[in-house]
């Protein structure tokens, strides 16, 4: 009877382990699973922004863009990387090591050789039509355009426009600006004066800046170009010599310009604000400089004169691009379409540090009418692109170098202009060579 009782009771114990062994299973295995009803919330992507800041204020304005997108994306956190230093150095050693930012600025200056290389996701196949990119400048986006595809969309842009001292001109009865180079010069002779009468110049009329992005529409304006179809330098030529000589009979014989070493200033648009040129050639980003840093000037914009009877400015502008090695493509995309959409683009332009490239956010904003960017807008039309092939570094260091040696008449402009050709395009065979096949990153 005992035996028989403790063989049900040892069965009872064995039956409730069993079950206690279950239940605790399914207890386990409940942890792990969603229950009906309630949906497990995805991890958020995080999206790495490459890019510089030219101003604390930027920064401020790209960090309140950037956590708009947060709050309409939840799913996409983004991580900006300011890169003030060797910017594009730093892009490069990144690409090629695999840990180069998701999302980053490209400048119109460096995208032919990023481009070529195969770095770069054709952003062609994510375009909808609802996001509308006929809406873009097209002297813009053509920068960022190689071959048959779209690989940047310009999120900004400056063209050059004439600055100009509306007290010094009515000091110097003049009321308009000048319409062409020729009465430009004869302007700027009647604004270089010695006030005190002591020998030394106290304003002159024109401030000059050498180098090839504020000297290639002189050049072109005479129907030379900057490089050949091969993208060697060829801005040597006759034509080429003839509007860079206005710069130097300007500096030279007129004595009416000056550069911002010779009035001891660190840039043309400072010289401009300190009263020690009263024109200047400058872009948009002089417009913030000059109203805040000195609010008692009072100045005013216009188109550059015509040269050989052309109108003529460069145009500068700076694209987001997405790495072609990134893992996160489609997040990648969202980023770029609402930082250069119509809404992120109103937001970022709307304090006018820069300019819009659509063409619905600047007349939304009002840009071509606001009086001090009327000049800069229109000059869109018409303007030189920002480019010099795929090796920029080259024709523009051998350039300016040997450019200020002739302006200051060390020696003739024909002489110098040819030795930076041939040390460009020395150098730019060099490269080519080193790079062959020209690629920086594995496909």
């Amino acid at each position: 009877m005992v035996i028989a009782q403790r063989t049900v009771f040892l069965k009872r114990v064995t039956l409730w382990a069993a079950l206690f062994g279950i239940i605790a299973l399914f207890v386990i295995g409940c942890q792990n699973l969603p229950f009906a009803g309630v949906s497990s919330a995805p991890s958020a992507v995080t999206i790495k922004l490459g890019g510089w800041t030219a101003s604390p204020a930027e920064q401020k304005l790209l960090k309140e863009l950037l956590q708009d997108f947060e709050a309409n994306h939840p799913n996409i956190k983004v991580r900006h990387e300011v890169i003030n230093d060797q910017y594009m150095d730093v892009i490069k050693t990144r690409l090629v090591g695999e840990a180069a930012p998701d999302v980053f600025y490209l400048d119109a200056l460096e995208a032919p050789f990023f481009m070529s290389q195969n770095v770069l996701e054709p952003l062609d196949a994510y375009i909808t039509p609802d996001f509308d990119v006929a809406d873009f400048e097209e002297t813009l986006l053509s920068s960022f355009k190689y071959t048959k595809y779209i690989y940047g969309l310009p999120k900004d842009y400056s063209t050059l426009a004439l600055f100009y001292n509306k007290k010094a001109f009515a000091a110097a009865g003049l009321s308009i600006p000048p319409t062409t180079w020729n009465e430009l010069r004869a302007y700027s002779k009647k604004l270089t004066v010695d006030r005190n009468r002591d020998g030394r110049i106290d304003q002159y009329g024109f401030g000059e800046i050498p180098e090839l992005p504020r000297q290639a529409y002189k050049i072109k304006a005479f129907g030379a170009q900057l490089i050949d179809q091969n993208g060697y330098a060829t801005f040597a030529s006759y034509a080429g010599l003839q509007g860079l000589q206005l710069a130097v009979d300007q500096y030279q014989k007129d004595r009416s310009s000056a550069q911002k070493s010779d009035v001891g200033t660190n840039s043309g648009s400072e010289m401009f604000g300190q009263g020690k040129v009263a024109m200047v050639i400058e872009g948009n980003w002089a417009i913030p400089y000059l109203t805040q840093t000195f609010s008692n000037l009072d100045f005013a914009t216009a188109e550059l004169p015509t040269i050989n009877d052309n109108k003529t400015t460069m145009v500068f502008t700076v694209a987001y691009v997405m790495n072609k090695q990134t893992q996160h493509k489609a997040e990648a995309w969202e980023l770029i379409s609402y930082l250069t959409g119509k809404e992120g683009m109103t937001k970022w332009t709307k304090t006018g540090f820069a300019l819009p490239s659509r063409k619905s956010v600047a007349q939304k904003l009002g840009y071509d009418q606001d009086p001090l960017r009327t000049a800069l807008v229109a000059g869109v039309n018409y303007a030189i692109p920002w480019q010099v092939g795929e090796y920029p570094a080259a024709i523009v260091n051998n350039f300016d170098n040997q450019f200020v040696s002739a302006l200051l008449g060390q020696q003739p402009l024909q002489q110098a202009m040819q030795r930076a050709q041939d040390d460009a395009n020395e150098l730019i065979k060099a490269i080519s060579q080193r790079l062959d096949p020209p690629r920086i990153a594995m496909e």
